[in-house]
């Protein structure tokens, strides 16, 4: 009999996520995965996971879900108030699961974007080698109610675990997104560039899994028009009307507005849990700071 998690609620947007699609840009088909990877990696590493294995990812309304067999299960990211029938959770602590008990959510407390773990991780839709949702790839965009999610096997005669973990509240309330220059930075007046960086931007109210759009005009650029070219997530675009467009894990893989910054992956992650009317600064990355996350990145 298979394991599985029933949807009582959808909440507002949930969808499987893992870290994502590899290999298919070149067939236009975008990246997706965790929007925070830092929470979600974090959820399989308390659950002594692959850090690949396929989370729950909830968006500012969490969802109401029935256990239908035993399992662990840990919540990381956006604290949402969580409650396992009807009792009081903590976040980043692993819990144990029985058959019937109900997960729910309350108001959002911190954060946009949060995590369900679950021992051994979800087994759904496996599509291009990634069990990312993404609308014409997998057959769902989202979870829905009444939905019935397959989940790992777990085995209750494994110790349960107590992993717990403080995460700091800058990953919630940073004010400051770290960035490198774009490929089009240079197209930048000495004006455009003081702005950029002294300009305390807001979050407008178009933004999703795929860009977030920004609140305030920016000057436009005299020569506004590239050729189409490579976008990836983390690109900052700047519309011929002024506007900041920051794109994020389902973005498309090319695009036709002058690429002029680029959001580290910290720096995504750290957007991702911000919400409308959120303000922040960019914060250009020195020329240390990029090698060294360099070297780290290849490091053995």
């Amino acid at each position: 009999m298979d394991n599985n998690i029933l949807i009582l609620s959808e909440g507002m947007h949930s969808s499987i996520q893992d870290l994502g699609r590899k290999g298919y840009r070149s067939y236009g088909v975008p990246i997706s995965g965790a929007m925070d990877k830092y929470s979600f990696i974090l959820a399989n590493k308390l659950l002594n996971n692959d850090e690949n294995a396929p989370a729950l990812e909830m968006t500012s309304i969490g969802p109401k879900i029935m256990f239908e067999d035993h399992s662990l299960i840990v919540l990381t990211g956006a604290d949402m108030s969580p409650l396992l029938n009807g009792s009081s959770i903590k976040m980043n602590h692993v819990y144990e699961v029985k058959t019937s008990d109900v997960l729910s959510f309350g108001s959002i407390v911190s954060g946009v974007r949060s995590y369900l773990g679950v021992k051994g991780g979800f087994m759904t839709e496996n599509k291009l080698n990634s069990y990312s949702y993404y609308e014409g790839v997998t057959a769902k965009e989202k979870i829905q109610k009444g939905d019935r999610l397959k989940i790992a096997s777990y085995d209750r005669s494994l110790e349960v675990s107590s992993s717990k973990i403080k995460v700091k509240s800058s990953h919630f309330d940073l004010r400051k997104l770290e960035v490198t220059k774009g490929p089009e930075y240079n197209r930048l007046t000495k004006k455009h560039r003081e702005l950029l960086f002294s300009k305390r931007f807001k979050i407008g109210g178009m933004n999703n899994r795929m860009g977030y759009q920004l609140n305030n005009k920016f000057l436009p650029l005299k020569d506004a028009e590239i050729i189409t070219s490579t976008t990836i997530p983390g690109t900052v675009q700047l519309t011929p009307s002024g506007t900041l467009i920051i794109l994020m894990r389902d973005c498309p893989t090319t695009g036709g507005y002058p690429r002029i910054l680029q959001l580290t992956d910290i720096a995504i992650n750290q957007l991702a849990q911000k919400k409308e009317n959120d303000v922040f600064k960019f914060d250009l990355e020195s020329s240390f700071d990029f090698l060294g996350r360099l070297v780290n990145r290849f490091k053995d």
